[in-house]
C-alpha cells in the first residue's frame, strides 16, 4: 500500500511543481503605485487636536505627521461627521493619504484610515502562544506551515494572476503546493497523511469541475465592485470567471484539510482499537462518525460565507426587491455557487478518504500503544544484623493447674450449698417447693487472720 500510494502522489507532486515553474512570471515586473495610476502615498501622522467649528457636518482634525516629506509637521484636515464616518480622539495614529506636489499644503493630504499594526501584532502573538501551548512541537509545526501558506500566496497566487495567467489553473496549483507543504509538514509523512492527500485532491478536482460547469450554466461574469476596479487598474484582459473559481477552491481548502485529516485518524484509532475490523466494518464506523462531523463543516462553511456577504445582504434587502430576485443576482448568486460547490466537495471528501483510508488501514500493522513500564521500587538497604548474646535461660515457675468441674452440680432452683450436704433431686413437685422453703444456715464469718 506504501508503494501504491507513493506511484499515485509522487506524480501528483512532480506535476505541482512543473506547474508552479511553467505559471510563474519570471522576469515580469509588475507595475504599482503611479505607475498604474495610482499617485496617493500613504503617511503616518498622530491627532493632536479635534475642533467642530468647520460646518455642520463636518469635523477640523489636526494631525502632526511621523514620516514622509513633511515629518513633524502638523496641519489641520476637514473631515466627514456624520452616520458611517470615523471619530477622532486625542492620540489616535492615521494614516494620510498625499497625492499633491506640496508636502506642507493641508490639501495635499486625506484621513484614510487608522494605524493599527500594534494591535494585530499581540493578536497574532496571542494566537501563536494558544497554538505552542496546546499544540507543542507539533503547534509550531502548524504555525510553520500557515506562513508557508501565506507565502506560496503571496509569492506564487498573486503575482501569477496579475501577470495574466489563468485564475482557475493558478489556484489549482496553488492549491497543491499548500496541500502538500501543510499536511506533510504539519503531521509527518507516513501512510496515514498521505490517504488525506489523496482524498484532499480528488475533493479538489471535484469542486473545479463543478465550480467551472455551474458558473457556465448560471453565466457568472465574476465581476462585482471589487474585481471590476482591479481590471479598471491593470488595464488588461482578465479571466474574472477563473478568478471567482480560484477564489472558491482556495476558501475550500482550509475546510477539506480539517475533514480528511479527521477521517484519516479516526479509521487509523478504530483499526488500533480493534485490529479485527474488515474493511466494510471500518469504512461503517467511519462514516458514522463522518456523518457527525459533515453537518458542522457544512453549516460553518454557509455561515463563513453569509457573514462575508452581510453587508451586502443588507444592501440589496433595502432595495425591495422579491426573494427570488435578491438570491438570482449577480453579486448573491455567485456566493450560492461557492457555497454549495464547496458543500459538496467537502460531502464528497467523507466517503472518498474515508474508503482510501479503511483499504490502506487493514493492510497496516497495528502499531502497539506504547505503555511506559512503571519504575522499579528500589530495594530496601540491607541493615547489618545485629549482635546477639546468648545468656543461660532462667528457670520458669509453673503453678499447678486445678481442673476444672465437667459439669456445673446444683438445683436451678434452690441453689447448692456444700454446708447442706449431698444434693438430691427432688422427686415431687411439692417436695421441690418445701426444700426451697426450709431456712438456709447462717453464713459463716470468716476473719482476715483466719484461714
Amino acid at each position: 500500500m506504501r508503494t501504491l500510494l507513493m506511484w499515485l502522489l509522487v506524480p501528483l507532486a512532480l506535476a505541482t511543481i512543473v506547474g508552479a515553474a511553467l505559471l510563474y512570471p519570471f522576469g515580469v515586473e509588475q507595475k504599482t503605485g503611479a505607475e498604474i495610476g495610482l499617485h496617493q502615498t500613504p503617511v503616518e501622522a498622530v491627532v493632536t487636536g479635534v475642533a467642530e467649528n468647520c460646518g455642520e457636518k463636518c469635523v477640523a482634525v489636526t494631525v502632526k505627521m511621523t514620516d514622509g516629506a513633511a515629518s513633524g509637521q502638523s496641519i489641520t484636515i476637514p473631515s466627514v461627521k456624520g452616520p458611517g464616518a470615523p471619530s477622532f480622539q486625542l492620540g489616535d495614529e492615521v494614516v494620510l493619504s498625499y497625492a499633491g506636489s506640496q508636502p506642507q499644503a493641508a490639501e495635499s493630504y486625506q484621513i484614510v484610515d487608522f494605524q493599527r499594526g500594534w494591535s494585530l501584532a499581540v493578536l497574532a502573538l496571542l494566537f501563536a502562544a494558544a497554538v505552542l501551548l496546546l499544540g507543542r512541537w507539533q503547534g509550531l509545526a502548524a504555525l510553520g506551515a500557515l506562513l508557508l501558506s501565506f507565502v506560496v500566496l503571496v509569492l506564487f497566487v498573486m503575482p501569477s494572476i496579475l501577470a495574466g495567467q489563468n485564475p482557475l489553473m493558478v489556484a489549482v496549483v496553488g492549491a497543491g503546493l499548500i496541500m502538500f507543504v501543510v499536511l506533510y509538514l504539519t503531521h509527518g509523512i507516513s501512510a496515514r497523511t498521505s490517504t488525506a492527500v489523496l482524498g484532499t485532491l480528488v475533493s479538489l478536482a471535484l469542486i473545479g469541475v463543478l465550480g467551472a460547469l455551474f458558473s457556465a450554466l448560471s453565466k457568472l461574469t465574476g465581476l462585482d465592485e471589487d474585481t471590476t476596479n482591479l481590471v479598471t487598474l491593470l488595464g488588461t484582459s482578465i479571466d474574472t470567471r477563473g478568478l471567482l473559481l480560484a477564489g472558491t477552491l482556495i476558501g475550500a481548502l482550509g475546510v477539506l484539510d480539517d475533514v480528511t485529516v479527521t477521517q484519516t485518524s479516526a479509521v487509523w484509532e478504530l483499526r488500533r482499537a480493534n485490529d479485527k475490523l474488515t474493511w466494510r466494518e471500518l469504512f461503517a464506523a467511519g462514516s458514522r462518525i463522518g456523518r457527525d462531523h459533515m453537518s458542522s463543516v457544512v453549516n460553518t462553511l454557509v455561515m463563513a460565507y453569509a457573514g462575508a456577504a452581510l453587508p451586502l445582504l443588507l444592501a440589496i434587502s433595502l432595495a425591495g426587491r422579491s426573494m427570488g430576485e435578491i438570491l438570482t443576482s449577480q453579486q448573491i448568486a455567485q456566493e450560492i455557487v461557492r457555497t454549495l460547490v464547496g458543500s459538496i466537495g467537502l460531502v464528497a471528501a467523507i466517503p472518498v478518504t474515508t474508503a482510501l483510508a479503511a483499504l490502506v488501514a487493514v493492510r497496516q500493522e497495528v502499531a502497539p500503544i506504547a505503555v511506559s513500564d512503571p519504575e522499579p521500587e528500589p530495594e530496601p538497604k540491607s541493615k547489618p544484623e545485629p549482635k546477639t548474646v546468648k545468656r543461660p535461660a532462667k528457670p520458669v515457675k509453673t503453678q499447678p493447674v486445678t481442673p476444672r468441674p465437667a459439669r456445673i452440680e446444683g438445683d436451678l432452683f434452690t441453689g447448692y450449698d456444700p454446708d447442706k450436704g449431698p444434693w438430691e433431686r427432688p422427686s415431687e413437685p411439692g417436695a421441690r417447693r418445701a426444700a426451697s422453703a426450709r431456712q438456709a444456715p447462717p453464713a459463716r464469718r470468716r476473719s482476715s487472720g483466719s484461714p
